[in-house]
């Protein structure tokens, strides 16, 4: 029986193995051979990946739980300790990125509200490769990697305005896009409010009980169900 993901998967990883060894003896970073893969096996390269919808929908679970494993390190005591790069560090990195980003295009004649758009994009960085290129050197606990820890953080919050500044710059009166920002905002509002009392109360006592069955798969799943349900969560 064929699988056309089973092959994909295949030819994906079989891909990654051989450039990761090159970037390995070349000394390279190993995401940028991971991204090198991609490129050449997806549908913009040499067209080798034929579930590109299912492919990516692994991906998205990949980075799911990528992101939940680097988050296990952390906890609100040192995401205190790193206010100063998050607020000054993060609002420098953006703010300057997006003026030079600005002024550049206005430059070269683009409009400003498509200049202001272009300042967002490049402003903001892939949480998921530079937290794991830092975790990777083991360089998370330095003072540069503290303040990129900050800065990327800042990125993901500052998103948010992001998009709701994104419809007024393409030109919608705001009246029509009121009632989606205040929908937008109390989702966000719940949901925060949600997880942090779910972390503080309820998260702790599942796992107690879970723990106390002694049973490496049941805490396995109910670590991956929890990951994938506040993914969902915030998706939704």
């Amino acid at each position: 029986m064929h699988i056309p993901l089973l092959t994909d998967i295949v030819i994906i990883f079989g891909l990654a193995v051989a450039v990761l060894l090159l970037f390995h003896f070349l000394r390279l970073p190993p995401v940028v051979g991971l991204l090198l893969t991609g490129t050449v096996a997806g549908p913009h390269g040499l067209g080798l990946v034929g579930a590109v919808d299912e492919v990516e929908v692994l991906a998205e679970i990949g980075i799911i739980l990528l992101l939940f494993t680097i988050g296990i390190e952390f906890s609100f005591k040192k995401l205190i300790e790193i206010r100063k790069q998050f607020l000054v560090g993060g609002t420098l990195q953006v703010g300057l990125t997006v003026l030079a980003v600005f002024f550049l295009a206005r430059w070269f004649g683009v409009a400003a509200p498509e200049a202001v758009f272009y300042g967002f994009l490049i402003a903001l960085s892939s949480t998921a490769i530079v937290l794991r290129m830092i975790q990777e050197r083991a360089e998370i606990d330095t003072p540069h990697g503290r303040t990129d820890l900050g800065m990327l953080l800042f990125q993901d919050v500052i998103i948010v305005p992001m998009i709701l500044v994104t419809p007024l710059l393409a030109g919608n009166r705001p009246d029509n896009i009121n009632s989606a920002v205040y929908l937008f905002a109390a989702k966000g509002i719940a949901i925060v409010v949600l997880v942090l009392v779910a972390a503080k109360w309820l998260m702790p006592w599942l796992l107690r009980q879970v723990a106390r069955t002694r049973s490496k798969e049941l805490f396995l799943l109910s670590v991956v169900t929890i990951c994938l349900a506040i993914a969902w969560l915030t998706a939704s």
